[in-house]
C-alpha cells in the first residue's frame, strides 16, 4: 500500500476540521518548542543566578536527558489510559507548571530535580503529540508530520526571541518563565478542541509498559541512530568549526544556522516529498546524503566546505524523526514511547561518544562517528516497513 492510499484509507473518519485538527496539534508541536526555546535561551542567567559552575550545569542537562530517558512506563501508562489526545493535553499543561518551576528553583539540587521531572513530561508530551499527529493524518488523509516538526522549530526560535525582547522589560528569570508558562498553556489549551479522538483503542488491552521488539525495535535502532545524528551535530559543529576549521567567532556559530535553517525548510516540504517518493526511499537517499555531504566537508576541510556539508547534512536528516515517528505510532502508542526512549538515549550518549572520539584522537575523527552514523542509517532504512 502507498503512502498516500494508506492515508486516505481513514478518510471517511469524522473530525472537527481538516484545518482544526491540523492547527491544533501544530500548537502542541510549537507549545513544547516554546518550552525548549524558552529554558536553553536563559541558562546563563540561569547559571548566574544559582552561581553554578559550568560543570554543574552540564549536570542540569544531563538531568533533563535522564528524565526524558526514563519517562517510557509513565508516557505509555499516559497513552494506554487517556489517549494521544487527553496525554497531550495534560503533559502541556504540566510542561506550563514544569517552566514555573524551573523559574522559581532556588538550588542547584531542586533545579536538577525540576529538570528531570521536566524531561518526563516534554518526553510524555513529544510521545502523544506525535501520536496526535499520525491520528490526524489518518483522519484527514492528509500528510502533515513532516511540517509538524518545523513547528517545533519555530516555536523553539519562538521562545527564544521573547527571552531576547523579554530581558528589555526585566531580568527576572521566574517572571519572564511565568510569562512563558501562560504561552505554553494558551496554546495547549485553546485549540485543543481541534484535536482527534485515537482511531483505535492505544494498544489494547491493560499492558502500558513493554519492551520493544520485533518491528518496534528496528524503527527504535532508527531513531536511536537519527538521534546520535542530529543531537551530535548540534553540540558539536561550532566547535568543529572554531577549532578544526579555524573559524572566527562570528563565523563559527553559523555552522548551527546552516544545519537548523536546512532543516526547517526541508521539513516544511518534506510531507510532499513524503507523498512523492514514500518514506523508504526518502531516508535512504537522506541519510546518505548526509553522510557523504560530510564525509567530503572533513576530507576537504576548511570553513565553507563545513558550512556548505552540514546544510547538505540538515536537508538530509530532516525527515528522519518525522518518518521513524510516524513508523512508531502504526506500530501502537506504547511502541511509540519505546521507540521514542531509544530516540531520547541515542541524544544523550551520541554527543559523549563524540566527545570520547574526539578527547582520544581530535575533533574530525569525532565527527567522522556521525558521518558513520547517517550511512548505517541508510542501510538500516531499507530493512524497515515503511507503508
Amino acid at each position: 500500500m502507498s503512502e498516500s492510499s494508506a492515508l486516505a484509507s481513514d478518510a471517511t473518519r469524522v473530525v472537527p476540521s481538516v484545518r482544526a485538527s491540523q492547527l491544533a496539534v501544530a500548537s502542541l508541536f510549537g507549545a513544547l518548542g516554546f518550552g525548549y526555546g524558552t529554558w536553553t535561551s536563559r541558562l546563563p542567567a540561569i547559571k548566574a543566578s544559582l552561581g553554578l559552575s559550568t560543570s554543574q550545569v552540564s549536570v542540569v542537562l544531563l538531568s533533563a536527558a535522564i528524565g526524558s530517558v526514563l519517562s517510557f512506563p509513565v508516557t505509555a501508562a499516559a497513552l494506554h489510559k487517556l489517549g494521544s489526545r487527553g496525554a497531550s493535553v495534560l503533559a502541556g499543561c504540566l510542561l506550563a507548571a514544569g517552566l514555573v518551576a524551573l523559574g522559581l528553583a532556588p538550588s542547584w539540587m531542586l533545579a536538577c530535580i525540576v529538570m528531570c521531572l521536566y524531561g518526563v513530561i516534554a518526553s510524555t508530551m513529544d510521545v502523544a503529540m506525535n501520536a496526535q499527529g499520525v491520528e490526524v493524518e489518518r483522519a484527514t488523509a492528509v500528510p502533515v508530520m513532516s511540517r509538524l516538526h518545523a513547528v517545533f522549530s519555530l516555536g523553539t526560535m519562538a521562545g527564544a526571541f521573547l527571552a531576547s525582547s523579554i530581558v528589555g522589560f526585566t531580568t527576572s528569570v521566574p517572571v519572564h518563565f511565568a510569562v512563558a508558562a501562560l504561552v505554553v498553556l494558551a496554546a495547549t489549551l485553546l485549540p485543543r478542541a481541534g484535536l482527534v479522538a485515537d482511531a483505535n483503542a492505544i494498544d489494547g488491552g491493560t499492558r502500558s509498559f513493554a519492551l520493544p521488539r520485533g518491528a518496534a525495535l528496528l524503527i527504535g535502532a532508527m531513531a536511536f541512530l537519527g538521534m546520535i545524528v542530529e543531537g551530535s551535530m548540534v553540540d558539536w559543529s561550532t566547535l568543529y568549526l572554531k577549532e578544526r576549521a579555524a573559524a572566527s567567532q562570528q563565523v563559527a556559530p553559523l555552522g548551527i544556522a546552516s544545519l537548523q535553517g536546512a532543516m526547517l525548510v526541508t521539513r516544511w516540504f518534506g510531507d510532499r516529498a513524503r507523498v512523492r517518493w514514500g518514506a523508504r526511499r526518502l531516508l535512504f537517499g537522506g541519510s546518505l546524503l548526509a553522510g557523504l555531504s560530510l564525509a567530503a566537508a572533513l576530507l576537504i576541510g576548511g570553513v565553507w566546505p563545513a558550512l556548505v556539508g552540514f546544510g547538505l547534512f540538515g536537508i538530509g536528516v530532516a525527515t528522519v524523526s518525522p518518518c521513524v515517528y510516524a513508523a512508531g505510532a502504526r506500530e501502537g502508542g506504547v511502541a511509540l514511547a519505546a521507540v521514542m526512549t531509544l530516540g531520547s538515549l541515542g541524544f544523550l550518549v551520541g554527543p559523549l561518544v563524540i566527545g570520547a572520539v574526539a578527547q582520544a584522537t581530535n575533533l574530525s575523527w569525532g565527527m567522522a562517528v556521525v558521518a558513520a552514523s547517517a550511512i548505517a542509517l541508510a542501510a538500516l532504512s531499507r530493512r524497515v516497513r515503511w507503508d
